[in-house]
Order: C-alpha cells, then sequence, then structure tokens
C-alpha cells in the first residue's frame, strides 16, 4: 500500500490510500423574462400592444389583464415571444404575469404592471351595416362608418375582424376617409352566422387620435335569394337555393334618357317601404315629366332611385319598358317579392345600355375581385392562410374565426326616392 503524508499545522503525518475530487457542474442560469412596454412605464402607447419576451428558456403562463379585464394574446411556436392579440386599451394600468421554464435549471416569475397613455382625442364607430340581429342575403356587405377621419387606415384595417361559422374569403375596400366596406369574393355561403368586431381600442387612427372602446355585433345570413331582371323579354325570375320559385312579367326603364334607363348590373336589394313617395329628380310641379306618387311594395336596388315595385301597367309588363328607370311588376307578385326579400339579396339586371356604376348603393360587385382588394390598405399583405375568414392582420394582430350562436330578424326602415 502507497503512503502519503498530510501536512497539519507544520507536521507531517503519514496517511494511507487514496483520495477523490469530484467536480461540481454549475447550474444553468434562470431563464430572463422581458416585458415591453417595461414596467413602471406611465406613457406606453396603446397602439404598440404588448410584448413577452424569454431567453434561455419557454415561457409558460402568460396573464395580463387591463383594468381587471383579461388581454387576450398568442404564444409563438418557439414558445419564447408572447404578443397580445390587438391593441391595449390607452389610460389604463396593465398587470402582467409571467413565468418560464429553462432547460433543467431554475424557473422565473415576473410579475409587474405599467400605464398606457391617455387619449388626447378619441375616434369610435359612427354606425354598421348590417344591424345588430338582422338576417340580411348572400350579397350583404358590411359597411362601417367612424365619426372621424381615419389617416391610419392599415393600422384601422387590421382591427377590423369578421368571423363566419362557414368559410369565405374577404376584403376591407376604403370608400373614403371615413368609410370601410367589407365584401366577400363570392357571396356568403346561405345560412350561417357572421360576426364582426371592431378592435378599436387602443387604434391610432391619426396622431394623436387614439380608439377608446371596441364595436361587436352579430347577424345572420339566411338563405340564397337571387333574382334576374331581363329588360329585353321583360321577365324577372327569382330563384331560392337555385330553384325558381318566382316568374314575374316586368316593365322597365323607357331609356328615353339616361336617366329613365334602368342600370344593367349586380344590384342588391338595400331597403323597402310600403309605401314609398317617389318625387321626380331636378324638376318641380308644373314642369313637364314631374311626378309625386305614392308607389306601393317598393324595393330599393340602387341610390338612384331604382326600386322594384307594384305597379298596374300590366298591359304593359312583359311587353314594353314604359317606367322611370324602376322596375315595374303585378301588384300581387311586388308585395311577394316585398314580403320574402332581405337586404342584400343579389338582383341582376341585363339588356339595357346603362351600366350600375360601383359606387351606386351597393353596386360593389360590380367590381372584380383583382380591382375591389386595391382599394385595402392591406392589399400587398400576404395571401390569406387556408381556413382564414378575413385578410390576413400581420403579426402581432392575427385573425381568429370561431362559431356564433343564431340572433333574431330585425326590420329595415323605409327611404323616400324613385323613379317610378
Amino acid at each position: 500500500m502507497r503512503h502519503a503524508l498530510l501536512l497539519i499545522g507544520g507536521l507531517a503525518l503519514p496517511i494511507s490510500g487514496c483520495t477523490a475530487v469530484t467536480a461540481t457542474r454549475p447550474k444553468p442560469p434562470a431563464p430572463v423574462i422581458a416585458v415591453s412596454p417595461a414596467f413602471d412605464d406611465v406613457d406606453a402607447r396603446p397602439d404598440k400592444g404588448l410584448v413577452v419576451k424569454v431567453r434561455g428558456g419557454r415561457l409558460g403562463d402568460v396573464s395580463v389583464h387591463a383594468g381587471g379585464t383579461a388581454v387576450p394574446g398568442t404564444l409563438d411556436p418557439t414558445g419564447t415571444v408572447w404578443r397580445s392579440t390587438w391593441t391595449l386599451p390607452p389610460g389604463v394600468e396593465h398587470v402582467v404575469t409571467a413565468t418560464a421554464a429553462g432547460p433543467g435549471g431554475p424557473g422565473t416569475l415576473v410579475m409587474g404592471r405599467f400605464r398606457t397613455r391617455p387619449a388626447e382625442r378619441t375616434f369610435r364607430v359612427l354606425s354598421v351595416s348590417p344591424m345588430p340581429g338582422e338576417t340580411v342575403g348572400v350579397g350583404t356587405p358590411i359597411v362601417v362608418t367612424f365619426d372621424t377621419p381615419v389617416r391610419n387606415k392599415a393600422a384601422v384595417e387590421r382591427a377590423l375582424e369578421v368571423r363566419s361559422t362557414k368559410q369565405v374569403e374577404g376584403a376591407w375596400r376604403w370608400l373614403s376617409d371615413t368609410q370601410a366596406v367589407y365584401r366577400t369574393r363570392h357571396y356568403w355561403p346561405a345560412r350561417q352566422q357572421v360576426a364582426f368586431t371592431a378592435h378599436l381600442a387602443g387604434v391610432r387612427s391619426a396622431p394623436g387620435v387614439y380608439g377608446t372602446a371596441d364595436h361587436a355585433l352579430t347577424f345572420a345570413i339566411g338563405r340564397e335569394q337571387v333574382s334576374t331582371v331581363d329588360t329585353v323579354r321583360h321577365q324577372m325570375v327569382v330563384r331560392r337555393d337555385g330553384r325558381v320559385v318566382q316568374r314575374m312579367a316586368i316593365s322597365a326603364g323607357k331609356a328615353t334618357t339616361r336617366e329613365y334607363t334602368t342600370t344593367s348590373g349586380v344590384h342588391l336589394t338595400m331597403d323597402k317601404g310600403n309605401p314609398v313617395r317617389m318625387v321626380s329628380p331636378g324638376r318641380k310641379k308644373g314642369d313637364p315629366g314631374f311626378y309625386d306618387v305614392l308607389i306601393d311594395h317598393a324595393v330599393r336596388i340602387s341610390n338612384s332611385g331604382e326600386y322594384v315595385h307594384a305597379k298596374n301597367n300590366v298591359w304593359a309588363q312583359g311587353r314594353l319598358n314604359v317606367s322611370h328607370g324602376c322596375v315595374n311588376a303585378r301588384p300581387d307578385q311586388a308585395a311577394w317579392f316585398y314580403d320574402t326579400s332581405l337586404r342584400g339579396d343579389p338582383v341582376t339586371v341585363i339588356g339595357t345600355t346603362r351600366e350600375l356604376e360601383w359606387h351606386n348603393g351597393w353596386g360593389y360587385w360590380q367590381l372584380p375581385w383583382d380591382r375591389w382588394i386595391m382599394g385595402s390598405a392591406l392589399h400587398d399583405a400576404r395571401p390569406p392562410p387556408a381556413g382564414s375568414s378575413t385578410r390576413p392582420s400581420p403579426t402581432p394582430f392575427p385573425d381568429i374565426r370561431t362559431r356564433h350562436q343564431s340572433v333574431p330578424l330585425k326590420t329595415a326602415m323605409p327611404v323616400i326616392g324613385g323613379l317610378p
């Protein structure tokens, strides 16, 4: 046996055997979590959203509340970045709790709070069509009007979410600084629910102008009813779910002037009244061609005064075009059409020399799809993913698609105008 000397207090003492030295591996560092906006910030920009990142691990639970309301968010595929789904409400304290786990080492927990800056000026949704709970036709657009001009249209458009129970492709088009319209590429599939939400809280529409509240509603797509008006053969055919349910002899515009020419193209039923007062445009009492009449069972199909309505000129229906631009039908059949029409039912007119302008009423189907999407502030964005219900919103504000319950029908209000 070998011997070794152990030196204690200056004395050399013999010892026998061997000694072993064990190396201790250092523990991996704990993950580092970073939150933006930073904790204790009292002037965070709401439109930047919230981002939680981790280095050296994977995020676990991320919980965010704004004034007591949960803030939704998504975790990226790597598990290292969490982003709020939408912008943050302005002027509100946000409380954040996040955890992360490292590879075999200790975990990390962070908790803190920050406050978003208040809005100097605000904007909101002024109106939306369809109405909450309304049942509409398969051609229906979603028309959103804001109370102030929108300068940052891309930011606002990202916040407009459309969800449906059946898959559709659609896009927004800006008609003005205060109005955006959503149209599907093809008609809505019949018999489904649609939900619209404008996630405006925290959206910066212009310098110093923020949304402070979201706006949401649901509506229903009813049966598919599509009508065709042939002004040459003086016939109107109504199909429901692909089956002919009504054939109507009609009389269209007499076409002696452009004003009295029925427009050809894809119209949508917009509203209806029984009766509707129709007054000759640009003429006063005593002028040639002046009229001021009440017309029964009138369904509007454009903003230039065109209706499908009742008229007792059955001698002309099916034979001649004698109206001032409207589509006249036998009173009982016009009443049937009135009773069975929903806003947004397509009515295609053929055979005249005047084309319906795409911006005349709801003539949006007059624009081919490639032209329609050019009016989107996001038309350069990537193509929508499979199954997406809307055009994509660039990260950090992705689209969401869910199901919605049925809602009750409400009735549209009549308007004044027309070309009998």
